[in-house]
């Protein structure tokens, strides 16, 4: 099989995330390119290494976190199954047996709120790595009056950080809030159907979910 630090290595995926990172600048979303798909990686290992997954199946997740949102090449609209279908493609061309393309190609089909759903452990992990990349550097907005509320959220969003607890029973995300930025009102109103499918994600895994903001427990 080949590895992470191989995919990572692919000039084509690699062309792929930064052209579909600059559609996204040029529509105005916050940065989705090396940062955040190397984060996705990165905290969907930490959860299935956390949980005693395999060394096969941390490996898988770390290829769909890095692959996760190359459908934005196409289109924001639909962008996990153009992305799973390019994934597909790539990884098949790349001589990766046909179960892990499978694995790798519905965690990717699955990741985004809209119709997304934790149909196994590989999606879950993705889910919830890919939904608590929260933060400020993400913003590219540098003119704050202009800031619109899906700016003010992210800006405000000082750090965040997944935890497993050590009886392995409980994940909490735990972020830090400038409130003088935005309300945590207004994280609601734009992330609730993220963190409820990161709840739903937690109990694939069977977890529970905690959200805590500034020390306080939301969820």
């Amino acid at each position: 099989m080949i590895t992470f630090d191989e995919i990572r290595k692919n000039e084509t995926i690699n062309t792929y995330i930064k052209k579909a990172d600059a559609s996204l600048e040029a529509l105005g979303y916050t940065e989705h390119n090396f940062a955040h798909v190397t984060k996705v990686a990165t905290d969907a290992a930490y959860i299935l290494e956390t949980l005693g997954f395999s060394e096969h199946d941390i490996e898988l997740a770390k290829i769909a976190g890095y692959m996760h949102d190359i459908g934005n090449l196409v289109n924001r609209v639909d962008h996990s199954q153009s992305g799973a279908i390019m994934a597909f493609k790539i990884l098949t061309d790349l001589g990766f047996e046909p179960e892990d393309v499978a694995t790798i190609t519905t965690a990717i089909g699955n990741h985004d709120e809209g119709d997304g759903v934790p149909v196994n452990p590989i999606a879950a992990a993705l889910i919830i790595a890919d939904k608590s990349d929260v933060r400020y550097t993400r913003v590219r907005n540098t003119d704050l009056p202009s800031f619109d509320i899906h700016d003010r959220v992210n800006y405000s969003v000082k750090k965040s950080s997944i935890k497993i607890n050590g009886e392995k029973t409980l994940l909490k995300l735990k972020l830090e809030v400038d409130t003088k930025v935005s309300s945590v009102v207004n994280y609601f109103e734009i992330f609730l159907n993220r963190m409820v499918l990161c709840r739903k994600a937690c109990e694939k895994l069977g977890l529970e979910f905690k959200l805590i903001i500034n020390e306080q427990q939301l969820m």
